[in-house]
């Protein structure tokens, strides 16, 4: 019989990244207890989060995937790495900065972190201890609302926001390959502007954390989606943002993961129609298959799910 851990975890569909390199004993996630939405749903921030914290002890099991997604560091050390955290989204970037440091001592990095504060500056012991051991990591951590007991040039290297400004002036000259991660806001204005600075694309690598960029531009008429595994036709009407939300919402059971589209863990074959999709997802779908939780449909759907 499933614990309780086990059936939550089996249902909650939530994700987090690691936060340290490979090791074949162990995986380390980093977890920030999160304040959740009273009476919200259950994908509420927090939910999952403040679950870890109040409710496993050690000794717990958990139903879990194994890593996935394309969010990884290239193992090509000819250029620069240049990594760019915003707040909880320092986490995989710690794990690319651990397991490429483990792998080659002399890899260069450059890790450009931005915090509120200083009491919101995750890992400070762990990141400055790496920058201690490794000359060729340099850290620069940005604050936008320092607090009393922040003092420039100790704390913290830069007041206000990372942006290309900034990474112009303190960045060698040369090309760099870039890894991005951080809240929505962070990404809408830095992506685009790292683009017009002239980051080639294939240097230019990013996992948003938070939801994913639909709502699509939906279909005014109604349209038909058939669930061949499950048996079921319903009605798509436009009031939900993806296929993987409309399917939960009727009741179905799907796989899902990330709910971003960087997992792959929701891709099911397109029997006949087709899907309008973000196409900036990340995770590699195969011809004739589409990712639920970034598709909505076009026409009349037959998935095979």
């Amino acid at each position: 019989m499933p614990q309780p851990e086990e059936q939550f975890a089996e249902r909650s569909g939530h994700y987090h990244s690691l936060s340290e390199g490979p090791n074949p004993s162990h995986y380390r996630i980093s977890v920030k207890r999160m304040l959740a939405t009273p009476g919200g749903p259950e994908r509420s921030p927090g939910v999952c989060s403040n679950r870890l914290h109040d409710a496993l002890r050690v000794g717990d099991r958990v139903q879990a995937r194994p890593p996935a997604g394309g969010f990884v560091l290239d193992p090509d050390t000819t250029l620069p790495s240049v990594l760019i955290a915003g707040g909880v989204g320092i986490t995989p970037l710690l794990c690319m900065l651990r397991g490429g440091l483990a792998a080659d001592p002399n890899r260069t990095f450059h890790l450009y972190y931005g915090v509120r504060n200083g009491a919101e500056h995750s890992f400070r012991n762990e990141l400055e201890d790496l920058a201690r051991r490794h000359r060729t990591f340099h850290l620069s951590v940005v604050c936008d609302q320092p607090g009393p007991g922040d003092v420039l040039g100790e704390s913290h290297l830069y007041d206000g926001n990372i942006d290309v400004d900034l990474l112009r002036r303190t960045l060698p000259a040369g090309r760099h390959r870039f890894y991005v991660c951080g809240p929505p806001p962070m990404m809408a204005n830095l992506l685009p502007a790292l683009g017009q600075w002239g980051v080639l694309p294939e240097d230019l690598n990013y996992e948003a954390f938070g939801p994913g960029r639909l709502p699509l531009q939906q279909p005014a008429e109604a349209l038909e989606v058939k669930f061949r595994k499950s048996g079921r036709t319903l009605t798509w009407d436009g009031s939900d943002s993806n296929l993987l939300d409309f399917a939960e919402r009727s009741g179905l059971a799907v796989e899902s993961g990330c709910r971003i589209g960087r997992c792959g863990a929701c891709q099911v074959k397109l029997v006949s129609g087709t899907v309008r999709d973000d196409d900036e997802a990340h995770h590699g779908v195969t011809p004739g298959h589409c990712l639920l939780c970034v598709s909505a449909p076009r026409t009349a759907l037959e998935l095979d799910a």
